[in-house]
């Protein structure tokens, strides 16, 4: 018999990303039987309860007014009241304000329930073709190119799938950093429309992806799954990787190109490798 929705409780409940039919018969009752419904927005969610035919009253929350918000749902749970907090998509606080609301909760001791559903991420990677086993989720890239840069350039040794999201309007440069930082050769998949009428799936190298955005506008909001670094074959010792170093400089590379192309082929960061030019020219 289900005892759900408890007092002094925020539930997040996850909100299909597409499908209407993807919401849980869990979720339903969930908000419906709550006190109150947080919604990133309250016109978005509003469509989405008129279709379950819920009536609960909905309060905004969302990325410009949540220190606000907090002090007034904290009294809420004080009194007694359950939450059911939803984002426009997906689970809360997954790349969303969600996160910072159920810390607050957690350190004044209300409880918090997950009511779980889909999330691009997970059903990106599960369809993505790549290793499933061990994956990272780096959320949004930071949409200034040169930070994107240093992000990607941190995960050059990650050996673990990455998951990415990115807008349509970034997707091409996103994919030109990746190819510069992490490989052009990498294996990629790239979802779209997730679980909606033109549900869309790329995949192959990041090469090849770029291309083919080149030719296909990007539109909607993707997904991106990136293999991971592969294993090292031979493990360079420091000897090995300054004469290797040596040789691509005397081809007529800088240092720090010679630097970024050894990164690529090594489980060291670009930076890691630089000071090991930079002592080359030292040593004389």
């Amino acid at each position: 018999m289900p005892t759900d929705p408890k007092p002094s409780t925020l539930y997040l409940v996850a909100t299909p990303i597409g499908n209407l039919e993807d919401m849980t018969f869990r979720a339903v009752r969930i908000l419906q039987s709550v006190d109150l419904i947080a919604a990133e927005d309250t016109r978005h969610t509003g469509k989405l309860l008129q279709h379950f035919q819920i009536t609960t009253p909905q309060l905004s929350y969302h990325d410009h007014n949540r220190q606000a918000r907090h002090p007034e749902l904290l009294t809420r749970l004080q009194r007694g009241q359950a939450i059911a907090l939803v984002t426009d998509a997906g689970m809360p606080g997954i790349s969303d304000p969600g996160c910072e609301l159920v810390q607050v909760c957690t350190e004044a001791g209300f409880a918090v329930v997950p009511i779980p559903g889909c999330t691009a991420a997970i059903s990106a990677l599960s369809a993505s073709g790549l290793p499933t086993d061990r994956f990272v989720f780096e959320g949004f890239l930071p949409a200034k190119a040169q930070a994107r840069r240093e992000w990607l350039e941190s995960l050059q040794a990650e050996s673990r799938t990455l998951i990415f999201y990115e807008a349509p309007h970034r997707l091409k440069s996103t994919l030109q950093d990746v190819a510069a930082m992490l490989g052009e050769t990498r294996e990629i998949a790239l979802a779209r429309e997730l679980t909606k009428l033109h549900e869309e799936f790329w995949r192959g190298t990041v090469a090849a992806a770029i291309e083919h955005y080149t030719q296909h506008e990007p539109q909607g909001e993707f997904t991106l799954v990136v293999a991971g670094a592969a294993p090292r074959e031979i493990l360079l010792s420091e000897t090995m990787l300054k004469a290797e170093l040596q040789n691509l400089i005397m081809q007529g590379l800088s240092r720090s190109q010679a630097s970024r192309q050894l990164a690529q082929q090594t489980s060291l960061s670009r930076r890691q490798i630089y000071q090991l030019a930079l002592s080359i020219d030292q040593e004389g």
